[in-house]
């Protein structure tokens, strides 16, 4: 498909696009028109993208920051997208590479790849970019994936395609935010966009996404076409097993994306119960639908605006509280943005919570609040206690960077059971009433952008809690737990 074509594909959809989204400010939101087509038997998508990017900074800009989170997968990258404990499961047919390669960007001076490795696509604009003032760019790339079973990779039934695009890195105010890769957690930090997609791929894969669209049928291919305003990314799972199960959480459409589930239904069913149970306890779910895609993934489970993957290799009992974690994401990451790079406890910790919640409030699933208090606490105690022991001293510090810590191990006992300790202390200190209320302020005060911690804090002092010194106690490392 022509560029022209795919561009005016894109304003059809944009003017098309119906129901709730999660970030405010939409004139000034960032847009993303992405044509492209998958090859399967190169495992390649071959792309051009038209980005509008308005400079809502109060700086003159003369260069734009592009995160190239692809090119982890390439060979010789420095931050590998798997870390050593998964990799042999994840590359299930052994070592297999990647990549992104940016062919050209119009509407520029100039551009290149760089960063500490190749994970930067800095564009030199030909003008300065004043403040108030937007420019519009176009890329051609080139995505390869890796035989992988992770967030982007030709897994061993599905292709799971996220953040196979240049994303306009997050600018703080001052600079862009540049992150490497990290094994560790979601090295992801995005601002809201608009998005329209046209994907072209062989007819006889079955395609979950998030957003809205439909799909057309010619010559034994199909184009997807996709829209997804206000989110922070845009994702697909396809395959040709694909099953498709549906249901409603209020007026919300919940679909379940399967590949080998035995129970779908109940699954299903633990999806529209968090959905409608954080939509009441936290605030109106802000996307116009919700999709649960099963799908190859080491680990439980990932996070988009509008659409969570769950791994095919979970435990049967397990799968209530990722869906409910994953679902929660959708407050805690996809409407309330957080530094989850530099922050990470504030996003997981608060999701890991919520199941928690869920699964106080819903003992059919099999498991009880308390229960999931106990092996968070015991899990973080025996982590101190080894990390004490072998290394004379154990950092918990809280407000680091993912690629500051020694492994996954250290990385799940602080970002998650620490952070589930903290807010469980949080709540029993102030009472349901003020600690609920502090998390609807959050919601209401920061969906659609990315709030620090100490805005976090804040949104508790407005509900009339003191908590600055509890929360300063866990992030640094303070109290003994």
């Amino acid at each position: 498909m022509r560029k022209f074509l795919c561009l005016a594909v894109g304003a059809a959809l944009f003017g098309s696009m119906l129901g709730l989204t999660a970030c405010g400010a939409k004139e000034r939101a960032v847009r993303y028109n992405i044509c492209g087509e998958y090859f399967p038997e190169e495992s390649k998508l071959v792309a051009e993208m038209e980005v509008s990017v308005p400079n809502s900074t109060e700086n003159t800009l003369d260069k734009l920051s592009f995160e190239l989170w692809a090119n982890a997968y390439r060979e010789g990258a420095k931050y590998r997208p798997v870390s050593e404990l998964y990799r042999s499961s994840a590359y299930y047919g052994g070592e297999s590479y990647g990549g992104i390669e940016v062919s050209a960007v119009g509407g520029a001076e100039r551009f290149e790849v760089c960063g500490e490795d190749e994970n930067i696509l800095s564009v030199f604009l030909s003008e300065p970019l004043y403040p108030g003032d937007s420019v519009t760019l176009s890329v051609s790339f080139t995505t390869t994936l890796a035989n992988v079973d992770h967030r982007l990779g030709v897994g061993r039934k599905n292709v799971n395609l996220s953040h196979f695009y240049p994303v306009l890195c997050s600018h703080d105010g001052q600079a862009f935010r540049e992150y490497v890769y990290s094994s560790n957690g979601d090295p992801f930090v995005a601002d809201c966009a608009d998005y329209s997609l046209s994907l072209t791929l062989p007819a006889e894969y079955h395609v979950a996404y998030n957003g809205v669209g439909s799909s057309q049928t010619s010559g034994g291919k199909q184009t997807v076409s996709v829209t997804a305003e206000g989110v922070r990314d845009v994702a697909l799972v396809f395959g040709k097993d694909l099953n498709c199960m549906t249901a409603e959480a209020g007026e919300i459409p919940v679909e379940y994306w399967y590949i080998s589930d035995p129970a779908p239904a109940t699954t299903l069913k633990a999806a529209t119960d968090a959905l409608t149970y954080f939509s009441r306890t936290f605030g109106d779910y802000g996307y116009p639908r919700y999709v649960v895609a099963e799908t190859d993934f080491p680990y439980g489970g990932m996070e988009y605006s509008g659409l969570a993957m769950i791994s095919s290799s979970l435990q049967r009992a397990d799968v209530p509280a990722v869906v409910a974690h994953e679902t929660a994401h959708q407050w805690w990451y996809g409407m309330v943005g957080s530094n989850q790079f530099e922050n990470a406890w504030q996003d997981e910790g608060l999701a890991e919570y919520s199941a928690a919640l869920f699964l106080g409030a819903f003992p059919e699933y099999g498991d009880t609040y308390e229960g999931a208090m106990k092996r968070s606490e015991s899990g973080y105690r025996a982590f101190f206690s080894y990390r004490s022991q072998i290394a004379g001293e154990a950092d918990t510090t809280m407000n680091r960077p993912l690629t500051a810590y020694t492994g996954e191990y250290e990385y799940r006992n602080i970002a998650y059971d620490k952070g589930v300790i903290l807010f469980d202390r949080v709540r029993a200190t102030v009472g349901d009433r003020k600690f609920f209320t502090g998390l609807k302020n959050y919601v209401s005060g920061f969906t659609g952008r990315i709030a620090s911690p100490e805005e976090l804090i804040s949104c508790f002092h407005k509900a009339g809690a003191n908590v600055e010194g509890l929360f300063k106690s866990f992030t640094d490392g303070a109290c003994v737990i």
